[in-house]
């Protein structure tokens, strides 16, 4: 789970020179969010807040799949990450709707592999992720979980 700070991501976005959307997300999520907040009339920070505590979320329960994994297989010391933090591409981690406006996750590049091979052939697959989202008042928060075998 994750919760982000509505008027904090607000704030950041406002940032003379700050890249951080375009590199948080892709330009999908990015005409997502502006099409959810035009059509609510509400600030593209409430749609970026909640898919950004969705990306922190995934991160967080891809940890714990492999901690629980490391367990299974009776490794001791826990699972180191798969990738370090700093080289995480979050674009790679992609909240998709679909026609229903069902979000889920689509992962990509660097990070779909590196979850393949930590977790197993296809566990980069939407349905190994459910994602459930909410909003309430100045807060957006996120809950990823690892559903693999």
């Amino acid at each position: 789970m994750d919760l982000v700070h509505v008027p904090g991501l607000a704030h950041q976005l406002t940032i003379p020179g700050t890249v951080f959307a375009e590199r948080a997300f892709t330009a999908r999520e990015l005409r997502e969010a502006q099409r959810r907040a035009d059509r609510a009339g509400a600030l593209v920070a409430e749609p970026l807040a909640v898919r950004w505590a969705a990306k922190e979320s995934f991160i967080k329960a891809w940890s714990q799949a492999l901690v629980a994994r490391a367990r299974e297989d009776r490794e001791s010391g826990g699972a180191a990450p798969v990738i370090a933090p700093e080289s995480v591409d979050w674009r790679e981690i992609e909240l998709v709707s679909d026609r229903w406006g069902r979000p889920s996750l689509n992962l990509t590049g660097a990070i779909a592999d590196a979850v393949e091979s930590s977790l197993g052939a296809g566990a980069a697959s939407p349905g190994h992720w459910p994602v459930s989202l909410t909003h309430d008042g100045d807060w957006a928060a996120a809950i990823v979980l690892w559903a693999g075998a």
